[in-house]
C-alpha cells in the first residue's frame, strides 16, 4: 500500500543543481550524493542525498565491523546476511511516493564477490580497501525533478533523528555556502596494462574462448597517479563534463567514490525487478552532429554488438531467476540505444518479480556483480579476469545502492569511476572479449571510454 509522503517530511526550496544542498551537509559523517545530474532522461528524475549514519558496516573478508555512536561490534559471516539481519531489526515501513527516506546506502565492491563464489587469489590488493561500506541512515533529502519539489524525509527510526530534526532543517536552509577546496594531481599517470600487456591478456582469452572456457570475458585497464586535496572538487568537474543518470558521490574515512555511471544494476519497487546492463559502445562525435549519428546507427545495427549484448542478457536472466518469481522474467526492451556525454550505448532491459521470502539483499546478492562487467559464463569469467587483470578491481564494477526501510531499492554498476584513498586516485576503463574481437578496436574502446575521465585528470593538474 501506497503512501503520499513519509510520515515526517519537512518540505524545502526546490533547486535544479542538487549539488546546493549536498554542499550544506557534506561536513557530516559519510555524505552521499545519488546525482543524476539531468532531468532530460527516464532514469533521471530524482536526486537523494544523506549523510550521518546512525549505525554503519565496514566489511573486510568476512568479518564486519559494525559501529554505532555507543557501541562497536565485530560479526563474522557472509556480509549480505550481516546487512540483512541489521535491516531487519526495523520494522518495515510503507513504500511512498519517494524513492528512499530512509535504510541502508553504501558501496558494494567487485570484490565482496568472493563471499559469493570461491575465486582464486592472484590479483595483487593496492587499495587495502574495505569490501563493503553501509550505513543506515534515517534520513533523506530528496529531489524531484519532474515535479520540481524537494522534501526532507524520514520514518524517524533511530531517536537521534528526533533531536537533530530542527537542526537538519536549519542547516538545509542555510544562506551560506561552506568554502570550496580542490584537489591536484602530480606525477605520472601509471597503467598496469600497456598495450603489449593488454594484448597478451587478450590474446589469453581468445584462447580461452576457443577452448570452450568462456564466451566472453570483460578485460578492464586500470590507471593510477598521485592526488591530495578534496575529492569533491573532481566529482563537481566530473557532473559537469560527463553527466549520466546513475552518478554518485560517496565520502567515508575509508575511502571516496567519485562516479558517473551510466549503468542500472538493479531496482525493486514493490517485487517489482528489473535490471538495464550495457554491452556495446562507440564514441560520439560531437563536432560532426552527421558522423554522431552515424556512429549511433552503427553501433545499433552491429551483429557482433547485439550478440554480445544477448550474452549478458541471457546470463542476466539467470541470476534474476535465483530471486524472481519462476516465468515472470521478461526482456521488454532488447538492444535499445541510449546516448550519454561522450559515447553511444547498446542498454537492454531485463524485468521480474521478487518471489516470495526473498528481499532487496538476497536479490542483489544473487546478482552479484553484475554480469554486464564480468563476462559469460560468470564463474569461469570472474576465475580469467583475476589471472589476467594484474590489480583486484576493488571498488570498481561493484555497486552503490539503496535499500531502504520500506524493501525498495536502487543500485548501479560502478563504471566510469574514480576512486580516492591512500593520496591515489585511480579509475578504471573495460570492455567484454569475444571470439570475432580485435584487439586494437577494443584497447581504443577502453580509452573511448576512459575519454572523459583522462580529461579531468587533465585539468587537476
Amino acid at each position: 500500500m501506497s503512501t503520499l509522503l513519509p510520515p515526517f517530511c519537512e518540505p524545502l526550496p526546490y533547486s535544479s543543481d542538487s549539488s546546493d544542498y549536498f554542499n550544506r551537509i557534506r561536513h557530516l559523517p559519510w555524505p552521499v550524493f545519488f546525482d543524476s545530474t539531468t532531468d532530460t532522461t527516464l532514469n533521471s528524475r530524482y536526486d537523494i542525498i544523506a549523510a550521518a549514519p546512525f549505525k554503519t558496516l565496514t566489511t573486510h573478508g568476512q568479518q564486519t565491523t559494525i559501529e554505532t555512536h555507543k557501541s562497536t561490534d565485530i560479526i563474522s559471516g557472509d556480509p549480505f546476511q550481516v546487512l540483512q539481519q541489521q535491516l531487519s531489526e526495523h520494522p518495515k515501513q510503507a513504500t511512498t511516493n519517494l524513492p528512499f527516506c530512509g535504510g541502508a546506502i553504501g558501496l558494494f565492491s567487485y570484490d565482496l564477490g568472493r563471499q559469493i563464489e570461491d575465486l582464486p587469489n592472484i590479483a595483487a590488493n593496492q587499495e587495502n580497501a574495505a569490501d563493503m561500506l553501509v550505513g543506515l541512515y534515517d534520513w533523506a533529502v530528496v529531489i524531484d525533478h519532474k515535479l520540481k519539489q524537494c522534501y526532507l524525509a524520514s520514518f524517524k527510526l533511530d531517536a537521534s533523528t528526533e533531536q537533530s530534526w530542527q537542526q537538519l532543517i536549519s542547516l538545509l536552509n542555510a544562506d551560506q555556502m561552506p568554502p570550496q577546496q580542490t584537489m591536484t594531481v602530480s606525477g605520472s599517470l601509471n597503467s598496469q596494462l600497456g598495450t603489449t600487456q593488454y594484448n597478451t591478456a587478450f590474446d589469453k582469452i581468445k584462447e580461452y574462448i576457443r577452448e570452450g572456457d568462456c564466451y566472453q570475458v570483460n578485460l578492464a585497464k586500470r590507471f593510477e597517479i598521485a592526488a591530495e586535496g578534496d575529492p569533491w572538487h573532481v566529482y563537481a568537474l566530473l557532473r559537469k563534463q560527463n553527466a549520466a543518470p546513475f552518478s554518485c558521490f560517496f565520502d567515508t574515512p575509508n575511502l571516496s567514490i567519485i562516479s558517473s555511471s551510466p549503468e542500472r544494476l538493479l531496482k525493486l519497487k514493490q517485487g517489482q525487478v528489473e535490471t538495464k546492463p550495457i554491452k556495446g559502445t562507440r564514441p560520439r562525435d560531437l563536432t560532426n552532429p552527421k558522423r554522431d549519428i552515424a556512429l549511433a546507427n552503427e553501433l545499433q545495427n552491429s551483429i557482433k554488438d547485439r550478440a554480445e549484448n544477448l550474452m549478458i542478457v541471457d546470463l542476466l536472466r539467470n541470476d534474476l531467476g535465483k530471486a524472481c518469481q519462476s516465468g515472470s522474467i521478461n526482456v521488454p526492451k532488447p538492444f535499445a540505444l541510449e546516448t550519454f556525454a561522450t559515447v553511444h550505448h547498446l542498454v537492454s532491459t531485463i524485468t521480474g518479480m521478487l518471489a516470495e521470502h526473498e528481499t532487496a539483499v538476497s536479490l542483489l546478492r544473487a546478482c552479484f556483480p553484475g554480469g554486464s562487467i564480468t563476462g559469460a559464463p560468470k564463474l569461469r569469467a570472474m576465475e580469467i579476469i583475476e589471472e589476467l587483470e594484474p590489480d583486484r578491481r576493488g571498488a570498481y564494477c561493484g555497486s552503490m545502492a539503496y535499500i531502504g526501510f520500506d524493501g525498495n531499492m536502487d543500485s548501479n554498476i560502478l563504471i566510469r569511476t574514480l576512486v580516492y584513498n591512500n593520496n591515489r586516485l585511480r579509475f578504471w576503463a573495460g570492455g567484454g572479449i569475444v571470439a570475432d574481437s580485435n584487439a586494437e578496436q577494443e584497447y581504443q574502446e577502453v580509452h573511448d571510454k576512459a575519454a572523459a575521465i583522462l580529461n579531468i585528470i587533465d585539468q587537476l593538474r
